[in-house]
């Protein structure tokens, strides 16, 4: 049975009954549970005394370390939804726009992170607030269920970013019934890799201390993190750069975000629970998972989560037959609250849920697949990625998945160039094009080729861990018009 509570209350119940065990490592500095919380206390009490109430949203513009879990914590203790950025890396123009439409009473920071807040903005550094001392009277705030846990921005790879609502029972409902648990209990240690303005990231930290784990924070090295959890959640680009072979602790692996190549998932999986998930922001984090097996016919996404529902509807909104390809629809527990100021986007994206009715909601994730004969959803996409080239449609994922079988490919991702041109990056550069594009050709039907294929040394990775294609598409166009 799911709880129906804030996140924050499993936490605290871990610091009660065991103050003195590990929450946070970072760089060879530890937080206990009993201390995480009383700083959090402190925090909290400092945010209601500034104003803080229940419903609002507090930013929190930092990089990944011990004050990020004290900040979050503190946040929502203080019944605000905490509103996740990266301080080295957020724009300004962007931030500037997230603390407008968030209303964020105030932003908390960080005294080693500089960070350039628009005028008359209020700012609080959390290591420097760590570090004093004082009395305070704990706050107790009643947080109901409904309301937002955080507000996640979206890349805004088309424009200003669009903020999601995310509340406590979505996130509950994730994090506290299997798989998405990930087999975390006290003493599993958790690795935080991801940057703090993913929606992963909140897979890693929240499902990792509502369960009584040490969560481990990286520094700059990803591997030498790697190999010290027990589970490890990452995007399929961040996961190739690693080697399984030497991630022997490693037991639960889950990846989400973008599709994962079959050899990737085969190699991990070898040794180690592997998770192939998908779920956009909007429908928190994943909403469907598959325990992936080497000797399996497909490599899926499985089935919705507990209390989840998906739904693949063809264009008039009927559902699909088994077999046929259509767009997923989210239901259930998962659907968030909407986006923050944005009613045009939220009647273009949310829906009435016709199947659960009620006044529920549902989702449309612009994601493709089709129902398998067993019950498993399987991947084809999103509609985004389908384009015309020659007026044929055609799915770039699927001549990336065709790349990816080529030896020794490890990642692929095929871009249009123009209404006749595919090209398609692979990773790494020993690569041979040429068999690269043999592939494809005698696969998939003659307009599915790259016109060229580029073997690079390693694919460039966005903020976020995700294959940087904006990057890739300006590459590829100043290499045609160099040639």
């Amino acid at each position: 049975m799911v709880p129906r509570e804030a996140v924050h209350k499993a936490i605290e119940r871990h610091a009660a009954v065991d103050p003195a065990a590990i929450a946070v490592e970072h760089e060879g500095r530890v937080l206990t549970y009993g201390d995480l919380d009383r700083h959090a206390d402190r925090l909290a009490a400092h945010l209601v005394t500034r104003g803080v109430r229940v419903g609002d949203n507090v930013a929190l513009v930092l990089r990944r370390g011990i004050p990020m879990a004290v900040g979050i914590l503190a946040i929502l203790k203080a019944g605000a939804a905490y509103v996740p950025q990266d301080g080295r890396v957020t724009r300004p123009a962007a931030l500037k726009h997230i603390l407008a439409t968030t209303r964020a009473r105030l932003v908390l920071t960080q005294s080693d992170v500089p960070v350039a807040l628009p005028s008359g903005q209020t700012s609080l550094d959390i290591d420097s607030f760590m570090e004093e001392c004082g009395d305070f009277a704990p706050v107790n705030v009643d947080v109901p269920p409904g309301r937002g846990c955080y507000v996640l921005f979206t890349s805004g790879t088309t424009g200003m970013p669009n903020g999601v609502v995310i509340t406590h029972a979505n996130v509950v409902n994730l994090l506290h019934s299997e798989p998405g648990d990930l087999g975390i209990r006290p003493g599993t240690v958790v690795g935080q890799i991801l940057s703090i303005a993913f929606d992963m990231a909140a897979w890693e930290i929240l499902g990792c201390l509502t369960h009584g784990g040490t969560l481990l924070i990286r520094g700059d090295d990803i591997e030498e993190t790697a190999r010290r959890v027990d589970v490890l959640v990452a995007t399929p680009t961040i996961l190739a750069s690693l080697d399984p072979d030497r991630c022997e602790r490693v037991r639960t692996v889950a990846v989400a975000g973008e599709p994962c190549p079959r050899p990737l998932a085969d190699s991990w999986a070898r040794t180690k629970t592997f998770y192939n998930g998908c779920g956009p922001t909007e429908v928190t984090i994943v909403n469907t998972m598959q325990a992936h097996r080497p000797d399996a016919d497909l490599l899926t996404i499985g089935k919705p989560l507990p209390n989840n529902t998906v739904y693949v509807l063809d264009e008039v909104g009927r559902p699909c037959p088994i077999g046929e390809i259509g767009e997923m629809w989210a239901g259930g527990d998962c659907v968030s609250a909407g986006y923050l100021a944005n009613p045009d986007l939220n009647a273009a994206r949310y829906a009435p849920d016709p199947f659960l009715g009620g006044g529920r909601m549902m989702f449309r994730t612009r994601d493709l697949a089709r129902w398998t004969s067993d019950g498993q959803l399987e991947p084809f996409g999103r509609t985004d990625d389908q384009v015309k080239i020659r007026g044929f449609r055609v799915e770039l994922d699927s001549v990336s998945a065709v790349l990816e079988q080529v030896p020794g490919c490890t990642r692929a991702v095929t871009l249009k160039l123009d209404s006749r041109t595919l090209v398609a990056f692979v990773q790494p550069a020993t690569v041979d094009p040429g068999a690269a594009r043999r592939a494809v050709a005698e696969t998939l039907p003659y307009y599915c080729t790259p016109e060229v294929v580029y073997p690079v040394p390693e694919l460039p990775m966005t903020s976020r861990g995700k294959i940087d294609k904006r990057l890739l598409t300006d590459l590829a166009r100043n290499k045609e018009n160099a040639g």
